[in-house]
């Protein structure tokens, strides 16, 4: 299925490693030209290197969306060398785990900072630009964990916000001409994940709540997120798409 993104800038963060990358490979042989913006600077450039010598083409930006400032600096550079965006993947996250208990005012203030704000400051710099050509698509990662998941007071309230914002920005960008979704991946098979000494606990408990079993693997929230960035998607907005293998809650 041709996706109609060729050409088109896409503006990825958390971009350097396991799911943010899988979307920013997926739209640069879409044919986008894709912009690694990631915490680590390093990892942006190594996968930037990647996507050129695949044939595509990538800009790397340093970028830590939990500062206006920063991600302010990261949109001009990309527009210095670039015109527009067309296309802005909110992917960057973390997450503190802790019982409520102990979880510290820096853990709640951090994880919401990058996972919820971070996304906030992106769209608040990005979605003027795409209104002002009248098209753009934003796509957020949320996570199945907006359901409530234990320990994950944080993370869960990030994403459950990330859905809030999702729907109500789909109203108001909409008339605009710019789509905003969201996925809600289950548990996905990233390098951090498999390297948890955990894991395999984990694994077990999550399979057993799946019709589907199996762990789900980057380039499967990937395609959906550039399905949903792409021109065939112009009727959809506002929707949370669960890439879960049938687990929800």
């Amino acid at each position: 299925m041709e996706l109609g993104i060729e050409n088109q800038v896409a503006f990825v963060t958390g971009a350097g490693k396991g799911i943010g990358l899988a979307c920013a490979q997926a739209l640069a042989r879409e044919g986008c030209r894709v912009v690694v913006a990631d915490i680590d600077g390093a990892a942006a450039e190594q996968a930037a290197r990647g996507i050129a010598q695949a044939g595509g083409t990538a800009l790397a930006r340093a970028l830590d969306v939990s500062r206006p400032e920063s991600v302010k600096q990261a949109v001009a550079d990309v527009l210095a060398q670039w015109d527009g965006i067309s296309i802005l993947v909110n992917n960057a996250g973390f997450s503190r785990d802790s019982a409520i208990g102990q979880m510290s005012d820096a853990q709640w203030a951090d994880v919401l900072s990058v996972n919820l704000s971070g996304a906030f400051h992106c769209i608040r710099e990005i979605a003027p630009l795409m209104a002002e050509r009248a098209y753009g698509r934003i796509v957020n990662m949320a996570s199945r964990a907006h359901f409530g998941d234990v320990n994950k007071a944080n993370y869960s309230a990030s994403k459950a916000g990330l859905i809030g914002m999702t729907r109500a920005l789909a109203i108001e960008l909409g008339p605009r001409g710019v789509t905003v979704n969201a996925v809600a991946p289950g548990i996905i098979e990233t390098e951090r994940l498999r390297n948890l000494p955990q894991f395999a606990g984990i694994e077990a408990r999550s399979l057993a709540g799946m019709p589907i079993k199996r762990i789900g693997q980057p380039q499967e929230v990937a395609d959906a997120v550039a399905f949903l960035a792409s021109a065939r998607a112009g009727f959809i907005t506002g929707e949370v798409l669960h890439i879960s293998g049938g687990r929800y809650g």
